[in-house]
């Protein structure tokens, strides 16, 4: 059945993103495209559902108190429109024939690019990627109180010693590495994540020329949301600096230990009126920041990225672990535990996507432009 009656099929909405994906794509059928498409959404209705059953259950609303996913929502989709207009001007440049496009020769590349069937495609995965990541910050807010007086910590921090012979993995870092510059240069490792998540999710989606590499990596990500509110009631913990604070107390004072304070007292306030307090954010395993990296390093593999490209996102995974540990947020078991979760959301992302994951691909395959 050619491509074309698939189309009809599909309907008007349907068929709009079904075109934005139609070009460049050399492999899998109408179905695996229509699972391309649909992916993002599925993850997000799912984690909604979940988020309303846990909120039902907990006796308090879906809700976005703090407003932190819709700023962050709005800030992703102004960092999109302003790849999208680099996007186009560096591809008018090209075609150009002195220094500057003409605007005539930017609306046509515009045109040509961006159509509205790739606009919407892009939108829809957005969307649902702030959908998902809106449930996530539900679901690990009513942890404790579907879960009350159950913590692991004694059980890790134990795995833990054991894994290194009986001694704290984080004093060893704090030996190793002092308690002076390293704690200030890993607090920023661990700060990339907020600067991370939007640049190569944007990047994805904004520079794949078909979009099915930037689709499947949106729903990866999205699925890192899903998997890891999962870890949280599967066992329920705080974290080496909530739980052993005299570990961590001659640490100066960082970026990190002022939201790791500010985090305890968003949970204080939540504990006292759930109903009216704001979310609470505290949750050791799994660790969501190595197993978003994780993820990341992964996709730089699969979508054929260049070896220095590979090197530092591998880079990113390595800092990341180290400031989780040396900074007190996780468990070296809660970081064993995300690079699981990163590694499960990659190949769900290519069950629910049907992406070819062959390590041949480079994320951008757009031909050069006519003179």
């Amino acid at each position: 059945m050619s491509v074309d009656v698939d189309n009809k099929r599909l309907g008007s909405a349907s068929a709009l993103a079904f075109r934005a994906l139609r070009g460049g794509s050399r492999a899998g059928d109408a179905a695996a495209r229509r699972r391309m498409i649909v992916a993002g959404p599925l993850v997000a209705v799912v984690s909604v559902g979940a988020a309303l059953l846990a909120t039902g259950a907990a006796g308090i609303p879906l809700r976005d108190p703090d407003h932190v996913a819709g700023r962050r929502f709005a800030m992703l989709v102004a960092l999109v429109g302003v790849l999208v207009f680099l996007d186009v001007l560096v591809r008018a440049s090209r075609r150009a024939a002195g220094l500057i496009p003409s605007w005539a020769l930017i609306a046509e590349v515009r045109r040509e690019r961006w159509t509205r069937d790739r606009a919407i495609a892009v939108g829809a995965a957005l969307v649902s990627f702030y959908v998902s990541y809106f449930a996530y910050r539900n679901l690990k807010s009513v942890v404790p109180l579907l879960r009350p007086n159950e913590l692991f910590d004694r059980q890790l921090a134990d795995w833990d010693r054991a894994l290194f012979g009986g001694n704290d993995p984080a004093m060893l870092l704090h030996t190793l590495l002092g308690t002076g510059a390293a704690t200030h240069a890993l607090s920023g490792a661990y700060l990339l994540l907020f600067v991370f998540i939007p640049v190569t999710l944007a990047a994805a989606l904004v520079f794949s020329p078909n979009l099915q590499a930037g689709l499947f990596y949106a729903s990866a990500q999205s699925l890192n949301w899903l998997l890891g509110a999962a870890s949280y009631f599967l066992l329920p913990s705080l974290g080496p600096v909530y739980t052993y604070p005299a570990a961590f107390a001659n640490l100066p004072v960082s970026d990190a230990s002022k939201l790791q304070a500010l985090l305890l007292d968003e949970r204080i306030e939540f504990l006292r009126d759930p109903a009216v307090g704001t979310a609470q954010s505290i949750a050791a395993f799994a660790s969501l920041h190595v197993s978003i990296f994780f993820t990341g390093a992964l996709a730089a593999h699969i979508f054929g990225l260049g070896r220095r490209l590979q090197i530092g996102a591998w880079v990113l995974v390595a800092l990341t672990t180290t400031s989780t540990i040396y900074l007190g947020w996780h468990y070296v078991v809660d970081d064993l535990g995300g690079m699981v979760l990163g590694a499960m959301a990659i190949g769900l992302a290519r069950a629910l996507t049907g992406f070819d994951m062959s390590p041949r691909r480079p994320l951008s395959t757009a031909k050069p432009a006519p003179a």
